[in-house]
């Protein structure tokens, strides 16, 4: 462990560093001061953002914010259907017109509205803690401590519930509740909640997947960026072989002459 010492006259901080692997570019406050760490670069220098750890560091910031909408959107949700599901006033079954059907789907579609979020959002609270852990050391030399890339698809599962499937769930709910509290009340209102939300549901469907069609064409040409990249550094290395090779072979010959 890094040994932290403040003094007391000019408030200096001065970071010792033993040899062991956890000390390397740790800094508590890294915005008050600067630590003079091993031979490793910044986070932001131009030779290290095309490392594989640089990389990892990458998708470790990308897992933390989804981890943490997901986490915020599923509560936010959830409490809305609970209280929805707690305040919705129902007549009994001898005074009202609501079919039984509707009732059904209602408390079907509300249950699975609040299991969705609550099982993203024990995903997002059990991993949360442990990326984040790492990443507020903001050291690239820790990243393969944190458990993002082990654990890449139950963040996916998180993200998708809690922004695709819960955020459909909640529109059809809405369209439910509409349905079972102004049924009784007025059919006219009760069909017009539907008719509202059937547009507003294809245009999430279109909005999510021309998200994710753009979001994997993005994905895709940054991919052949970097492989063209990796193709021109291969045929500079080789020319650089090819030159020193040239280079020891003219020397041979001139040693041979002499």
């Amino acid at each position: 462990m890094s040994v932290w010492s403040a003094s007391t006259v000019g408030n200096n901080h001065h970071c010792f560093q033993p040899s062991s692997r956890y000390s390397n570019n740790w800094c508590p406050n890294p915005n008050k001061h600067k630590c003079v760490m091993s031979s490793e670069t910044p986070l932001q220098a131009g030779d290290a953002l095309h490392t594989p750890a640089y990389l990892s560091w990458r998708k470790l910031q990308l897992s933390r914010a989804k981890l943490k909408a997901s986490s915020k959107t599923s509560a936010l949700l959830s409490g809305f259907a609970m209280v929805a599901m707690v305040e919705v006033q129902l007549n009994p079954p001898n005074q009202t017109k609501v079919p039984p059907g509707m009732l059904v789907a209602f408390t079907v579609c509300t249950t699975l509205l609040v299991a969705v979020h609550m099982l993203a959002l024990m995903i997002s609270t059990c991993i949360l803690p442990n990326i984040e852990a790492v990443g507020n050391l903001h050291s690239i030399s820790l990243v393969h401590e944190s458990p993002h890339e082990r654990l890449h698809w139950y963040i996916e599962i998180a993200w998708a519930f809690s922004t695709l499937l819960g955020l459909i769930l909640f529109l059809v709910e809405i369209a439910i509740l509409c349905w079972v509290k102004f049924y009784d009340l007025s059919e006219t209102a009760a069909w017009s909640a539907c008719v509202v939300l059937i547009p507003v549901m294809i245009v999430f469907l279109a909005f999510a997947i021309h998200f994710y069609m753009s979001l994997a064409t993005h994905k895709y040409e940054v991919t052949v960026t970097g492989i063209k990249e990796l193709e021109f550094l291969k045929e500079q290395i080789e020319l650089g072989d090819q030159d020193s090779r040239m280079n020891n072979l003219t020397h041979l010959e001139q040693n041979r002459i002499v």
